[in-house]
């Protein structure tokens, strides 16, 4: 079970690049192809998902010798993520999370800053991280270890800086408020 569920894991994730960071990157171009966005990761995953599926047994082959409890705190760490990626979902709707607002020509949307938006700005990506790492834990597979870092690397390197970027022109001084009083990426510990 473990190794499928690594698999999965390592084959879906190259989704995530795929779509934002171009969306994000050429934000006036995916406003005026709208909905037809989506195609350009229905295109351009499949193929890369079949060369991970077709290298599985390499990628699954290396693994870390993990004890029992990191094993049981990846499952923890995995559920928690989930829970926050489930609670940002209720705050952004299916809508948010699946960009409409960011491909959508004059759709109106508001800033959410409400729940867990309230302790940082960006919670997708935070839950991606926990998942993602608390995926690795539980399988103990060093490609599911590789991207977890590479999710986290491309997230905080490439999409949350064109996401904000985008955020600033979509909501201007209000964003600039927010970024003001909210951590972008790890919550503050004892202070709001």
């Amino acid at each position: 079970m473990t190794d499928f569920l690594a698999l999965v894991t390592v084959m879906v994730w190259p989704v995530i690049p795929l779509f934002w960071i171009p969306v994000h990157e050429f934000p006036r171009l995916f406003r005026r192809l709208g909905k037809l966005t989506y195609i350009m990761p229905a295109v351009l995953w499949p193929p890369l998902a079949y060369v991970i599926f077709i290298g599985r047994d390499l990628l699954l082959h290396y693994r870390f010798d993990l004890p029992l409890s990191v094993r049981i705190a990846g499952a923890f760490l995995l559920a928690a993520g989930i829970a926050l990626q489930i609670r940002t979902g209720v705050l952004l709707s299916l809508r948010g999370l699946m960009g409409i607002p960011e491909i959508s020509p004059g759709t109106s949307d508001r800033l959410v800053r409400e729940g867990v938006f309230s302790v940082v700005r960006h919670p997708t990506y935070l839950s991606h991280t926990m998942m993602l790492t608390g995926m690795f834990l539980l399988t103990s597979v060093a490609a599911v270890g590789i991207v977890a870092l590479l999710d986290f690397t491309v997230i905080n390197a490439f999409v949350i800086p064109l996401e904000e970027r985008e955020l600033f022109t979509r909501f201007g001084a209000d964003y600039v408020e927010y970024r003001k009083e909210v951590p972008r990426y790890f919550p503050r510990i004892g202070k709001k």
